[in-house]
């Protein structure tokens, strides 16, 4: 087979570039985290809201990859983690989106009903994948509700979890308010922790939780419309540093 070579040159080459700039999509700026273990670096990229990627040892992971979240320019996933039915942390769509032949997928039983490839993880459970320890920790609220009588995360359904990874543990909220057990938690190096009204909690609650089991570093997420400044400022002189993210991007 002879090679054949096609040149594009002058307007038509111009023309060509501006079709493909019109089309693709835009990939934001990812403030990635970069934490160092025995095992090697893991790297955590805030995506939006409650969205973020985890990459160590060529393996990836997302936790509740949901719409408005851009995943263009991302890699497909190894292992999807899911904390709650609510559409802002399970999204059908954009699971079918990262996914590949192979991507595996845990979830809380309430989930695994919508997302049938998911296998299930309760409160309480541990799972091993690869290098990976997977803890599934309550998430729930006490006293926000839509309701009275109602509570908008019931104790049980959604997870919280705690990644192990080369002797160093990553804590990720899901929607929850300051309970106790996330107050017990031990030897956290990097907590992921939500705050937002109605749905979880505000900044003061959530800094008063944080001191509770004093992780090393700790980064607000699913924060929409929460005075970071507060949470920051109830933090100072705990040891503890806090890493303010931009979980919404305007280019989203």
């Amino acid at each position: 087979m002879i090679p054949v070579r096609v040149i594009v040159t002058g307007a038509a080459f111009a023309a060509a570039i501006f079709s493909f700039a019109s089309v693709a999509p835009a990939a934001p700026a990812r403030q990635v985290q970069t934490f160092e273990t025995s095992a090697g670096p893991v790297r955590i990229t805030p995506i939006y809201h409650a969205s973020l990627m985890i990459e160590a040892a060529g393996k990836i992971i997302y936790i509740d990859p949901a719409r408005p979240a851009n995943f263009a320019g991302l890699p497909p996933a190894d292992l999807i983690i899911i904390t709650d039915i609510h559409p802002d942390h399970m999204d059908p769509g954009s699971i079918a989106q990262i996914s590949k032949p192979g991507t595996q997928i845990f979830a809380p039983p309430a989930v695994v009903s919508t997302v049938t490839t998911a296998s299930p993880i309760s409160n309480g459970e541990t799972k091993t994948w690869g290098a990976w320890t997977i803890e599934a920790i309550p998430m729930y609220n006490v006293k926000r509700g839509p309701a009275p009588g109602q509570l908008y995360h019931p104790k049980g359904r959604g997870n919280g979890y705690v990644l192990t990874y080369g002797g160093k543990r990553f804590y990720f909220s899901g929607d929850t308010e300051n309970i106790p057990e996330m107050r017990a938690l031990k030897n956290i190096y990097v907590a992921f922790v939500c705050m937002n009204l109605p749905y979880t909690m505000p900044p003061d609650e959530a800094a008063e939780a944080v001191k509770a089991f004093h992780p090393q570093i700790v980064i607000p997420y699913h924060y929409r419309g929460s005075d970071l400044s507060v949470f920051k400022r109830d933090l100072e002189g705990t040891g503890i540093e806090v890493r303010l993210l931009d979980w919404y991007p305007s280019s989203q």
